[in-house]
C-alpha cells in the first residue's frame, strides 16, 4: 500500500532528507558506517519514532536509515530483490503473503500496537446509542450507512494499511465463521451496504485524519489507527469528540512488525528490537504515539478503554488478499470520478508529453506491476480528461466498464491519450475551473461517487484566468465543489507556490513529478481517489 506522506506531517519528518538511492539524517551527519547500519524499507506513520534514533544509535551502534514508502510498493521493491535489510509497516502481513515464496522475510517481530477501529461523532454515537456501548457491531454500523444515516471517512485499502485492515476486519466479521477468510466468504453485497457510508478516501492515515477536519462538518466519523484518533482527540481541531467504537465480532490490529530481510545483519537486527522491546523505549512509545506497548512489564494507561478486544484472523493466502482487493475496487466501494486536467502547451512536446503518455496508458492495465494492478482505472468510474494550453481544448467523458486492458473503455482512454498533441500557453486556471464546473454537475447528478481532479503542469500560468479568479469562483460553487480535492503535479518548470496554493485551497496535496517518473506519481495519486 503506497503511503503518500502527508503536508501535516510532524514537525520531526522535515529533519529527513529521504530517496530511494540514498538518505541522510538530520542531527547525525552523513549515513553510519555500511557494517553498523541498517537500512529499512518504512512505512510514513513511523515517522513518529525518529526522535528515538539518536538514542538508539547511542545505545547499540546501529544507525537505521529509513526510506519511506507504501507496503505495496515495499512488497515489489522486496520481489525484486531490494538491498534494504528490512522492512517496517504497520502491518505485514501482505508482505509476508507477497514474498513467502521467495522466503525473503527472515525474521520479524512485533514492536507496538494499534487496532484498527472507528471514531464516531459524541452526538451521532449518543442518538445511535453507541456511546459507551461494548456491543457495536461492524452490522450495526452497515445498517447506519445503508439508510443514509451514517457518513464516515476511510483510507483506500490498496494504498494504506488503515483501510486495508478495516476491510480485512469487516469482511471477515460478515463471513461469521470464525475462521480465516475465503473467496467464498467474501459477501459482496453485505459489504456494499457498509461502503455506501464511506463519503471521503485518502492514500494515507495522516493524510485522511487532516481532510477529515477540513470535512467534518459533513461526516459522522472515520476508520483509523485508534493511536490517530487518540491524537485528533486531544489536538482541539475537532468541533466534537470522537468516541471510539470496538466492534465487537472483531477488528485487525496493526501491530508494526519488523522484518529482517538480509541474513547478514542479524546481530544489528536483534539489537534494534531489543532496543525498542526495553521497557523505557514501550513506555515511550504509549506517552508520545498513542501506540499500546508489547511487552507485559508495561501496562496500557487510562486512555486505552479495558474492553476485552477480539482479534479477526488475517486471511492465509494471497489470492484471497488480491480477491478482496479487486472486489472492493471495482465491486464494493462507492464508485468514483477521476478528472485529469492536462497541460498540453508548447513546452511539453516531445519528451515531457510522452512521459504524460506512458503514465496515463500504464493505469489502462498495461502495468502488470503489484503498484500497477490496484492503480489502474476502475469499474464504473468516470474518467474525465480537460486538455489545455493557452484555452480548453478537449473534455473527454467515459465510464470504466471492464477492467480488461482491451476492453472498449480501456482502448479508448489509450486512443485519446496516445492523440495528444503539445502547442501554445499555459491557462493552468482556466482548465481547473472548467474542471470544477464539471465536477459540480456530476455531483448533482450522482453525489455518492468520490470526486478528485489531478492537475498536471510543466509551467507556470501565463493565459486565462489567474489563481484569485479561480478562488473566488470556486466559492461560488457551493458545497459540492468544498468535496472536490485537486492533487496538483509538479512537472518541468511548474511554479511550485502556485501549485501548493491550489492543494491549499481545495484540500488536496502536491505530488512532485521532477524527482521520480509520472508514471510513478500517478499511480501514487491513484491511492487517494
Amino acid at each position: 500500500m503506497r503511503i503518500h506522506r502527508p503536508r501535516a506531517a510532524t514537525a520531526v519528518a522535515a529533519c529527513f532528507v529521504l530517496a530511494v538511492t540514498g538518505l541522510v539524517a538530520c542531527g547525525g551527519g552523513p549515513s553510519g558506517n555500511p557494517a553498523t547500519t541498517l537500512t529499512v524499507l518504512a512505512g510514513s506513520e513511523l515517522k513518529d519514532l525518529e526522535p528515538l534514533l539518536p538514542k538508539l544509535e547511542d545505545q547499540t551502534g546501529v544507525h537505521l536509515e529509513l526510506d519511506y514508502t507504501g507496503s505495496i510498493d515495499g512488497a515489489q521493491a522486496i520481489l525484486n530483490g531490494t538491498p534494504a535489510d528490512a522492512a517496517w509497516f504497520s502491518l505485514g502481513n501482505y508482505l509476508t503473503l507477497a514474498s513467502s515464496d521467495q522466503h525473503k522475510i527472515i525474521d520479524q517481530t512485533r514492536i507496538m500496537l494499534s487496532p484498527v477501529v472507528i471514531g464516531v461523532k459524541k452526538t451521532v454515537a449518543q442518538r445511535f446509542g453507541w456511546e459507551d456501548n461494548p456491543n457495536v457491531t461492524w452490522e450495526d454500523i452497515a445498517q447506519k450507512a445503508a439508510a443514509g444515516q451514517f457518513r464516515y471517512a476511510m483510507t483506500n485499502p490498496a494504498a494504506s494499511n488503515s483501510g486495508f485492515s478495516a476491510l480485512v476486519g469487516v469482511a471477515s466479521a460478515f463471513a461469521g465463521t470464525g475462521n480465516a477468510l475465503t473467496e467464498q466468504d467474501i459477501k459482496v453485497d453485505e459489504l456494499k451496504q457498509f461502503f455506501s457510508g464511506q463519503r471521503l478516501t485518502a492514500g494515507s492515515s495522516g493524510f485522511l485524519a487532516d481532510s477529515f477536519v477540513r470535512s467534518q462538518s459533513s461526516l459522522d466519523g472515520m476508520i483509523n489507527y485508534e493511536s490517530i484518533l487518540l491524537e485528533l482527540n486531544k489536538s482541539g481541531q475537532l468541533h466534537e469528540p470522537l468516541d471510539l467504537i470496538y466492534p465487537k465480532d472483531g477488528i485487525i490490529t496493526a501491530d508494526y512488525p519488523f522484518m529482517l530481510l538480509n541474513a547478514a545483519k542479524r546481530g544489528l537486527y536483534q539489537k534494534v528490537v531489543n532496543f525498542f522491546l526495553a521497557p523505557a523505549q514501550q513506555q515511550w512509545i504509549m506517552q508520545n504515539t498513542d501506540r499500546r506497548p508489547v511487552i507485559p512489564q508495561v501496562h496500557p494507561d487510562s486512555r486505552f478503554p479495558k474492553q476485552i478486544l477480539v482479534e479477526l484472523q488475517f486471511p492465509s493466502t494471497l489470492k484471497v488478499v488480491n480477491a478482496l482487493l479487486d472486489a472492493y475496487l471495482n465491486e464494493i466501494r462507492p464508485p468514483s470520478h477521476a478528472i485529469f486536467v492536462l497541460d498540453t502547451s508548447g513546452s511539453m512536446a516531445g519528451s515531457r508529453l510522452q512521459s504524460l503518455q506512458r503514465a496515463l496508458t500504464g493505469l489502462t492495465g498495461l502495468d502488470d506491476s503489484l503498484t500497477g494492478q490496484f492503480a489502474q482505472f476502475r469499474a464504473r468510474e468516470d474518467l474525465t480528461f480537460i486538455t489545455f494550453s493557452d484555452r480548453v481544448h478537449f473534455i473527454k467523458n467515459l465510464t470504466v466498464d471492464t477492467t480488461d486492458p482491451n476492453g472498449p473503455s480501456m482502448t479508448a482512454v489509450r486512443e485519446f491519450v496516445n492523440g495528444l498533441q503539445a502547442g501554445g500557453n499555459t491557462a493552468i486556471f482556466s482548465a481547473l475551473d472548467t474542471a470544477y464546473h464539471q465536477a459540480v454537475d456530476a455531483l448533482r447528478s450522482d453525489p455518492t461517487r468520490l470526486t478528485s481532479v489531478v492537475l498536471m503542469t510543466d509551467g507556470e500560468n501565463n493565459s486565462g484566468i489567474s489563481f484569485s479568479r479561480f478562488s473566488d469562483d470556486l466559492k461560488t460553487l457551493g458545497s459540492a465543489a468544498q468535496q472536490v480535492r485537486t492533487f496538483p503535479v509538479l512537472f518541468g518548470d511548474a511554479d511550485p507556490q502556485e501549485l501548493h496554493e491550489v492543494a491549499d485551497e481545495t484540500g488536496g496535496e502536491v505530488f512532485d513529478g521532477r524527482s521520480e517518473s509520472l508514471s510513478v506519481v500517478f499511480k501514487e495519486i491513484r491511492g487517494f481517489q
